[in-house]
């Protein structure tokens, strides 16, 4: 992937753990593992989003060095 492309996704799972920061604790989520979608809780799917943004941007740091 290009830089710019990884920038995207950055930016996506940074709004992606704001909408799930922004949900009440009791709502459940789904969350895609390959084509098939799980049931789960708001904090496992933030843990999730955090740790592919954190991917993320250690990919950018590697393409920019």
């Amino acid at each position: 992937m290009s830089e710019i492309q990884e920038i995207l996704m950055i930016r996506s799972h940074e709004i992606a753990i704001a909408e799930l920061n922004s949900l009440s604790s009791s709502r459940g989520v789904y969350q895609r593992n390959g084509n098939i979608l799980f049931r789960t809780t708001i904090q496992k799917a933030i843990a999730l989003e955090q740790k592919q943004l954190d991917v993320a941007k250690v990919k950018v740091q590697q393409l920019s060095d």
